[in-house]
């Protein structure tokens, strides 16, 4: 793996409650780190929350017990036939009829088999590597910074896509394939919502390596806390005073 050469202290500043995660997808068994301790049998999103927790960065494979659809997402192992022709979703009453439940499937990206062999996890305070994606977990205020900085310097728009189920596909696989940052609501992802696993109030921010120096960059020249952010009467008066004087200006330009 590639040593750390990015400074991602900028997201050291925010005192999020739950440190951000940099997570590796690897063919190679990655050096200087162990597998998930024994007797954790989690699900890919747990093992996000996991990392946050732990005192130290671990790796999921094979040989790791995955208790929901991770392992399938990434290509490590084949979705059983009666769970892809769609009958789970139908007796948790989250779709309709198997029917939709199978056509959802074919929206949900995954990883081909065998590319991915191993997925690294590190916290924040103990990341070594160039990370493939920086996980964020953050309150509605924090991530309005977050999401800013990119868009700060480029423009973009902010997207999110997620479905009711498989939820990690959208924060694992679709930022690195894409290359585009993704947030999701934990609340709106059955799994995630079931397990308890983020506070009610968050939200979860996956950005790919393409976008990190950007963001990196921007988080440290804009003003994170705006002035208009303050109340509605700065907001108004902000307002008010930048058109009049954008109006004055054109008037005798």
């Amino acid at each position: 793996m590639r040593p750390l050469q990015s400074n991602l202290t900028m997201f050291s500043k925010f005192s999020f409650e739950r440190l951000p995660v940099g997570i590796k997808f690897l063919f190679f068994k990655p050096e200087g780190i162990g597998p998930l301790p024994p007797g954790k049998n989690l699900s890919l999103c747990e093992m996000l929350v996991e990392a946050q927790r732990s005192n130290q960065p671990f790796f999921l494979d094979r040989s790791v017990t995955e208790t929901c659809v991770g392992k399938i997402l990434l290509g490590m192992q084949e979705m059983e036939a009666f769970a892809e022709s769609g009958q789970i979703g139908e007796r948790l009453q989250i779709f309709q009829e198997a029917r939709a439940n199978y056509a959802f499937y074919k929206h949900v990206p995954k990883f081909d088999r065998n590319v991915v062999n191993y997925m690294a996890f590190a916290r924040l305070d103990q990341l070594t590597f160039e990370p493939d994606l920086l996980i964020i977990t953050a309150d509605h205020s924090q991530v309005e910074i977050v999401m800013r900085s990119m868009t700060y310097s480029t423009g973009e728009l902010y997207n999110s896509r997620t479905t009711p189920v498989m939820g990690c596909a959208w924060l694992f696989v679709y930022p690195f394939q894409s290359g585009k940052v993704n947030f999701i609501i934990p609340e709106m992802v059955h799994g995630m919502k079931g397990r308890e696993l983020f506070p009610k109030d968050s939200v979860v921010i996956s950005i790919p390596y393409h976008w990190i120096p950007t963001m990196t960059r921007n988080l440290e020249e804009m003003v994170w806390h705006l002035p208009s952010h303050r109340g509605k009467t700065q907001y108004l008066e902000e307002f008010g005073s930048i058109l009049g004087d954008l109006a004055h200006q054109a008037q005798n330009r």
